[in-house]
This record gives C-alpha cells, structure tokens and sequence, in this order.
C-alpha cells in the first residue's frame, strides 16, 4: 500500500480496544468534548494526532515489533499507544526489567506521567526513558485506513488498529477531550445512533458495524491480521437522490454510500 504524501494531510491514529464480554465482544469509546474542532460530542474511538515527539530517538528505541515498519507506520503506532494512555489510561508497554506488560499497580504509580503528557509537558519518550519501559507495538493490528475527503477544510490521514485491552487495566476517560465513556457491543452502538441516542460520524460507524461482524476478540484480531487493508479516501458521487459519499467497495464495509446531507464533522 502506498502512503500518501501531502502536506495538508495531519497524520492520525485510532486504536479500538475490544474485550470479550458476557454478551460478545465490547469496544471502549469515548465522547468526544464539545469544544474539540473534529466530532466534537460523538462517540469515537480513543485517538489523536501524532506528536512530532512520537519519533524521538528514544521512543525508536523502546518499541517492540518494529521490524519491516517504515517511519509512517511506526510513528502511527507510537501515537496510536500514547493517545489510548492519554485518552483513557490504557498503556500497551513492557517493563524493560521484567518484559511483562505493565499491570495495573505500574500503572498507579505512572499517573503523574499521564497528566504532563495530557498537557504537553513531556514527550512519550520522556516517560518511557524515565520509567525504563517498551512501546508494545506489535499488539496493534491494522484494521483500516482513512482519508479525509478533499472537500473538508481540515484533513487526517488516519489509521485505525484493533487489539485487545489488557483485562487489569481500567479503562476511563480523560474528562478533558472526552467526557464520557463506554464498554459497548459494536450492535448496540450503531442501534443507539439510529435511535437518536448518541451522534456517530461515518467513519466510526462504518468500522463499529466491521467490528461487529465478530463473536470474540481473537476472531477480530486474526481477521484483522489476514485483511488486506484498502486505503478509504471517500469521493461525493451524484445521484438522481443527491450527492453521496462514496467509499470502495473493496474497502469491505457494510456500506459502500451514504447521503451527504448526513455527514457530520
């Protein structure tokens, strides 16, 4: 896949935490805060902007499964792990003493951390020199690719990974670029969206309703793995009902339109 090169272009990274609940596989989301510039008030995926610190030398160093990465993919795996700590707490790395992920008492203890990083005091490499741990970025599989369209004022390159969150990790938003959270059934969120309960931008109901298809978290993740991911930059298309927002097909969601008229931003 070729990576798209455009300076108007913010690189950005979405991680979809999932677990195995009684009911079948749940998704961590968030809601977005009304004064973010992009789906303020939505429910989203954990997520943001890559960091120019994201490829320091010290964080290139303390990363795991970096072999065959490119600088693009490598650093949207940095953000993609950094913001899921910043969003919701969430820290896929591994002590460089022990090897084992960090479990919840580590976490406690790293706290402080979170909140210079929230506030931009620090660089992800800043904690993970300090606090001598490893990126664990080869639990991240990529599970999709999206452009913004050309027509939008601000544009992102994102991608989007699924894996599994670690089971002694508790999961909770930020309170400053979300304001609330859930554990939900990717069915029940897109049923909560058509009802009017909650507000779901285009791409994140189009991956909720993907992940949906699957019973467990091993049963994503391994699909996610055999997948080839198709770049998604959508296209408006005009039809006798009005334009649309096309997508490819080979993309494989469970929709290849929608109406412009309900596309939010």
């Amino acid at each position: 896949m070729s990576n798209p090169a455009s300076d108007k272009l913010i690189p950005a990274a979405t991680i979809l935490l999932v677990r195995d609940g009684v009911q079948g596989l749940e998704v961590f989301m968030v809601v977005r805060h009304h004064q973010i510039d992009f789906a303020s008030g939505a429910l989203v995926f954990p997520g943001g902007k890559v960091d120019p610190r994201d490829m320091d030398d010290r964080v290139r160093s303390r990363v795991d499964g970096l072999d065959g990465l490119d600088d693009w993919e490598f650093s949207m795996r940095v953000a993609a792990i950094r913001e899921a700590y910043e969003e919701c707490g969430v820290l896929l790395a591994r002590s460089e003493r022990t090897n084992a992920l960090v479990n919840a008492a580590q976490l406690s203890s790293l706290a402080g951390h979170r909140d210079r990083l929230n506030k931009g005091e620090i660089g992800i490499g800043d904690m993970l020199a300090e606090e001598r741990l490893r990126l664990a970025a080869d639990l991240l599989t990529p599970f999709a690719h999206w452009i913004t369209p050309n027509m939008m004022p601000k544009r992102f390159d994102t991608r989007f990974y699924v894996t599994a969150a670690p089971a002694d990790h508790l999961a909770l938003h930020d309170g400053h670029e979300s304001v609330d959270s859930v554990w939900i059934r990717p069915s029940d969120a897109v049923r909560e969206a058509e009802e009017g309960k909650r507000t779901i931008i285009f791409p994140t109901r189009v991956n909720v309703q993907k992940l949906g298809r699957f019973s467990c978290v091993s049963d994503a993740i391994e699909t996610a793995r055999r997948s080839r991911i198709v770049t998604v930059e959508p296209k408006i298309v005009q039809k006798e009902s009005g334009p649309v927002l096309a997508i490819p097909s080979e993309a494989d969601y469970d929709v290849t339109e929608e109406p412009l008229s309900n596309i939010r931003a």
